[in-house]
């Protein structure tokens, strides 16, 4: 009896935790984004709204089991975005209505001769419409924005084909799977555009401004942690820490931004224009944008690994460069939030975005590594060799002493198993050895202690040679997509926010009279 108490006792405490985990999730997503909770309800809603054509008598007598081609458009049509919602909805409706339009004509014709012909005709039609249809899915353009709508007409084309062979009135089938198809898509729309919508356009617009931010505060939290005061050790629960991590949170939504941003393109093109213009808005040229932003933080993964490596350069090296590269960092992930800034108020970036502080500091970097030489240049002597030769022979040496004597039984069967525990106990060996061995010729080369940090600051030197990329694709893309120009008052705010105050005279104030002019 006790220990049906301890088992109960048990699976209700497994329980518990399990419904804590439960609502610790929901409540998480809900709180990372609010408009889930918002979608959620009116996809809730739309499905209450489409269901009464089957629930209340009078709408079904009009309308009967064809409600449910309803009910199925609104849970396969309406999506979290507006131009999602669009896309799939005018699909639906257009492959419906060019499918039956078809699928009449069809019926039309084999009804004319017969049911034989018809069959065969049928028959034909099926296998020659649907080979085009589908062919015509690998177009480029059908597949970048019809696809969905050459699905939807090859189901309605063969549905209502094949069904006019058995039943007598085609039209009615074709007219209400259209009619109620349009009455589920309607609600769909109306509850996407005028019920709290989100756009998709705005979330690629909003998503580029989020990578940049992310990318300007990996760099400079990269940096820090390098030129951090105790010793850099390599993560052993780098799987289990690196959600938690902000370095590679920062880029993380950059490297799987492609399908994401290429998606959002797509339906945002859907989108009704909200320019007074009502120009065609590049949203392509985000997508080119969000390429240059991903191959932009490659380099700043490759940084990120310098942080982990099993050789790092020793603390007081490290110390000699670090006002150097902490410059040089703050100046690129300025560059990279003032970009992000002209983005959101989508505006002009600054004509001296790239500033004079990042050429000094590029400068203040070069003279820092033409000051230590020795660190950098190996002795003429040949050390490497010794080294390496030394390796040789102290491994030679210590796999004699784990092999046994030779003078041993001299039958043919002894010395077959010997031979065999020979070879075992050398492999086991040079097991042991080979990574201690390796790692001691590596470290043990005269310029090995600073290699680690050069790899470190030419990838930091090569941040700021892929942000004139980045700069020349924000300001195509300002260019395009008509932003703003660039004014006085934009600049004097941007150098505002760069010094941290917050009025002209206090910028004039505090800054040497050269600077403030």
């Amino acid at each position: 009896m006790e220990s049906l108490r301890k088992y109960m006792f048990g699976l209700m405490v497994k329980a518990w935790r399990i419904c804590g985990k439960a609502w610790t999730s929901i409540w998480t997503v809900g709180k990372e984004d609010p408009r889930r909770i918002i979608h959620a309800f009116k996809v809730g809603l739309s499905l209450t709204l489409v269901s009464l054509l089957y629930l209340m008598e009078p709408l079904f007598k009009g309308i009967g089991s064809n409600a449910m081609w309803a009910v199925m458009t609104v849970v396969v049509v309406l999506e979290f975005t507006a131009g999602a919602t669009l896309y799939k909805g005018l699909n639906r409706g257009l492959g419906t209505l060019v499918a039956g339009s078809l699928a009449f004509l069809m019926e039309f014709i084999a009804t004319e001769y017969g049911k034989i012909f018809g069959a065969i005709f049928i028959s034909v039609a099926v296998f020659v419409i649907g080979s085009a249809a589908t062919y015509m899915r690998f177009l480029p353009d059908i597949k970048k924005n019809y696809e969905y709508g050459v699905v939807i007409f090859l189901l309605t084309f063969n549905l209502i084909t094949v069904s006019s062979y058995r039943v007598d009135n085609v039209l009615k089938i074709a007219y209400d799977r259209f009619y109620t198809i349009a009455i589920g898509c309607g609600i769909c729309l109306v509850m996407s555009l005028l019920l709290f919508p989100n756009w998709s356009g705005e979330e690629l617009h909003n998503s580029s401004v989020s990578k940049l931010e992310g990318l300007a505060m990996s760099i400079e939290a990269c940096v820090s942690q390098y030129f951090k005061d105790h010793e850099l050790e390599p993560d052993i629960s780098k799987e289990e820490s690196e959600d938690h991590d902000p370095i590679y949170m920062g880029y993380k939504a950059v490297l799987d931004s492609k399908s994401y941003d290429a998606t959002l393109a797509k339906h945002a093109s859907w989108e009704p224009r909200h320019s007074r213009h009502c120009y065609r808005y590049p949203w392509q040229q985000y997508v080119k944008l969000g390429a240059v932003l991903r191959r932009f933080g490659y380099t700043v993964v490759a940084l990120h690994g310098c942080l982990e490596t099993e050789i790092q350069t020793p603390r007081s090296v490290r110390a000699l460069f670090r006002d150097p590269c902490t410059q040089l960092a703050g100046e690129v992930s300025k560059a990279l939030t003032e970009l992000a800034d002209s983005i959101r108020k989508r505006r002009q970036c600054s004509p001296d975005v790239i500033s004079d502080n990042l050429h000094k500091a590029l400068n203040d970097l070069n003279t820092a590594l033409k000051s230590q030489p020795r660190l950098f240049v190996g002795s003429e002597t040949n050390q490497t060799s010794n080294m390496l030769a030394l390796a040789a022979v102290t491994a030679r040496q210590s796999v004699d002493n784990h092999l046994p004597s030779a003078n041993t039984e001299s039958s043919t069967l002894h010395d077959w198993k010997l031979s065999k525990r020979v070879s075992k106990k050398t492999k086991e060996a040079r097991k042991v050895l080979r990574p201690t061995l390796s790692k001691n010729a590596i470290t043990s080369l005269e310029f090995s202690e600073a290699l680690p940090f050069a790899a470190f600051a030419s990838l930091l030197v090569e941040t700021v040679a892929r942000l004139d990329i980045v700069i020349d694709e924000v300001e195509e893309l300002g260019t395009k997509a008509n932003f703003k120009e660039f004014y006085a008052d934009d600049e004097i705010t941007v150098t505002c926010e760069r010094f941290k105050v917050e009025t002209a005279s206090d910028l004039k104030n505090n800054l040497p009279e050269q600077a403030a002019e």
